[in-house]
């Protein structure tokens, strides 16, 4: 299986559409390492629950998911400067080997914010990317599981806390325990000895309410107290009924004389006061606001005829302004366009024509302008200000309608309050009706309890006479069913035996093979090759433990920090190769806590040869120039990419090349 490309759109801190080349094959050559650097809190880790949310989706152990629900990690992810229609996207594009061929498969995943029954869209797209797949999305938790499942995926995409916590605990934490378990096929195992440990608890059960029953006679004894206590408790509900019938007419009248005499009114005025006083306080308030438009620019609305008539005389002078500009231009250019026809030696005749066609022309152009009388005399400015007065004029009569319009409405409410308040009845007839009312319906409450208290006995009667007759229809065969369960229970006892020397012959088997895996990639990784010569887990809690060449043991505590961290790599790799999977690793922030000498091992040594693909998430002090020079130039690196963190808009961008 290889990674060939990543694209994220509005996911995490990467803003807009942002694509990886995953592909290891670069041009001519093929090479395991892709490296991708980036700052603390640069997106690092998200680009590793991109990879994991794309693979299993409301499954996916992502980091900073914790106890959020899949439809809130979901939202917790979508990019906080994406436009609200736009949707949050992963791809992931991969390919592997089906039936000896090569399949590329395009999982997609997209959604909004609050997305719709807390779910993502899923597609799957085929080789050419254009048809779907929809057979796969309807089957695809099963398919990927068969590829990288869900319980091992954390040995091939891990990052530098897991190992750390590796690292640093005697006894290896669930994930990894979990995964040891599903390598070595012992969760089957497990799974068999719990269902057959549920299958002797039915069947002693079973045994045990049989054994109950001791002869037929009681039996029937029992079932025919039970048919007449059925019987009494039918008549009893009947009665019940009758009463809880005559309780509710009751109820009824007490209310409707309760609401016809106004006790509901009576009940309420308090919140008719309030509500009243919460109109008053409104109208109050339009007035108000009317008062104060009065003092300003509405008077204005009495001449506002004659303000119109001054804005459409301001704007006619304007225009004959303007036109005795364009006269004098024109009377320039027409004595200009003389001086060059004279010049051109144009005919008598046809020059006398042209001067008597412009002198027609100025004397209809000055006869329009002698029409239009100027006697305000006013300049652009104040024009312009009139033109204001008018139109916030206007929008003050509005707003005053509007106003009067809404001052009518309170006023015709606070009428009807007023109303509603006058046919409340008195406190001390209040507190009458109020007192029938309640004691009607605390009888019909009470009448009800017992109707539903009978008839769920009644229900349990029902049932323990049905089962009292199933209980005589099977006595007969009551023996041999006795004798088929003991059966059962006895050979259960037999294949748990069996089963228990199982699983322990077969994790001894595999943890030996573990074992060797894990002692071999600690002792390439380590540059102290006498330090350890073996190692051992232990079947029960899977710890390791270490011994010299002597077969002395080496306690843990006596390796340096970096070394409990190449052990905990080592212990991945070992399980990772026990796999037998060909699959890509993801490793975020690799290098914690280790020494010069242990980095270069592992630079050297691990990442080169962890897996055919190899994606290495570092910052600057973990894989720096020195590692990234020495992977350079042992060939391992295919791609280099870097998550540039702009920190002011909180936006990561990704770049190709490395720090250096």
């Amino acid at each position: 299986m290889i990674f060939l490309e990543l694209i994220l759109q509005n996911f995490g801190p990467y803003n807009g559409r942002q694509v990886i080349n995953l592909n290891p094959k670069n041009h001519d050559y093929t090479r395991p390492i892709l490296l991708l650097g980036g700052m603390n809190g640069g997106g690092k880790t998200t680009l590793m629950d991109a990879i994991r949310l794309a693979l299993y989706g409301h499954r996916a152990q992502c980091s900073t998911r914790g106890n959020l629900s899949y439809s809130d990690f979901l939202t917790q992810c979508v990019n906080s400067k994406a436009e609200p229609n736009e949707k949050t996207r992963v791809e992931l594009v991969f390919e592997h080997i089906e039936n000896d061929k090569p399949i590329k498969y395009r999982i997609v995943r997209t959604w909004e914010k609050n997305p719709k029954e807390g779910k993502d869209n899923l597609g799957i797209l085929g080789d050419d990317d254009t048809w779907p797949v929809e057979a796969l999305v309807n089957t695809w938790d099963d398919y990927i599981e068969n590829l990288l499942p869900l319980g091992i995926s954390n040995l091939f995409l891990f990052d530098g806390e897991q190992v750390k916590e590796l690292a640093e605990q005697e006894v290896p934490p669930p994930m990894v325990v979990d995964a040891i378990r599903t390598l070595l096929g012992l969760e089957l195992a497990e799974k068999l000895a719990v269902d057959i440990e549920i299958l002797v608890n039915r069947k002693r059960k079973e045994i045990a309410e049989k054994q109950d029953l001791d002869n037929l006679e009681e039996i029937e004894q029992n079932l025919k107290g039970l048919q007449e206590e059925f019987n009494h408790q039918q008549q009893n509900l009947t009665s019940l009924q009758a009463e809880l019938k005559l309780s509710e007419q009751e109820e009824q009248e007490a209310v409707d004389k309760f609401l016809s005499e106004g006790g509901k009114i009576a009940a309420e005025r308090s919140h008719l006061e309030q509500q009243k006083k919460e109109v008053t306080t409104e109208a109050e308030a339009i007035r108000q606001t009317m008062c104060e438009s009065a003092g300003d620019v509405l008077p204005l609305a009495l001449i506002q005829p004659l303000l119109t008539q001054v804005q459409a005389q301001g704007e006619k002078e304007f225009r004959a302004r303007q036109a005795q500009i364009a006269q004098d231009i024109l009377l320039e250019r027409d004595k200009d366009l003389i001086d060059l026809i004279s010049k051109l030696e144009i005919e008598n005749q046809k020059l006398a024509k042209i001067k008597s066609f412009l002198e027609e022309d100025e004397n209809r152009r000055n006869t329009n302008l002698l029409k239009e009388k100027s006697w305000l005399l006013v300049d652009d400015e104040a024009l312009s200000q009139l033109g204001n007065v008018i139109y916030y004029l206007h929008n003050a009569k509005n707003s005053v309608k509007q106003q009067l319009l809404n001052l009518k409405n309170q006023e015709e409410e606070i009428i009807n309050l007023e109303r509603q308040m006058q046919t409340a009845a008195s406190p001390e007839e209040y507190d009458q009706l109020r007192d029938v009312m309640r004691k009607a319906q605390q009888k019909v409450a009470e009448a009800k309890a017992s109707c539903e208290t009978v008839r769920r006995h009644l229900v349990e009667l029902e049932t323990s006479i049905e089962k009292c007759k199933k209980d005589l229809k099977e006595y007969t065969e009551q023996t041999i069913d006795r004798k088929n369960r003991e059966h059962v229970i006895t050979a259960s006892a037999r294949v748990q035996e069996t089963l228990k020397l199982f699983r322990e012959r077969l994790t001894l088997r595999k943890l030996n093979k573990l074992e060797n895996e894990i002692t071999e990639c600690f002792r390439y990784l380590l540059h102290k090759s006498d330090l350890v010569h073996r190692i051992v887990i232990d079947s029960n809690t899977f710890s390791l433990s270490l011994f010299d060449l002597q077969s002395q043991s080496v306690p843990k505590h006596r390796l340096s920090a970096g070394e409990k961290q190449l052990l905990a790599i080592a212990f991945l790799w070992g399980l990772a190769r026990v796999s037998g999977l060909r699959l890509p690793v993801a490793i975020d922030t690799p290098l914690g806590r280790l020494d010069s000498s242990h980095r270069t091992n592992l630079v050297e040594r691990y990442f080169p040869s962890a897996s055919h693909q190899v994606i290495l998430l570092s910052t600057d002090t973990e894989i720096g120039e020195k590692e990234v020079k020495t992977l350079r130039e042992n060939e391992a690196i295919a791609r280099e990419y870097l998550l540039k963190y702009d920190s002011s808009t909180r936006q990561t961008s990704i770049q190709p090349g490395y720090f250096w």
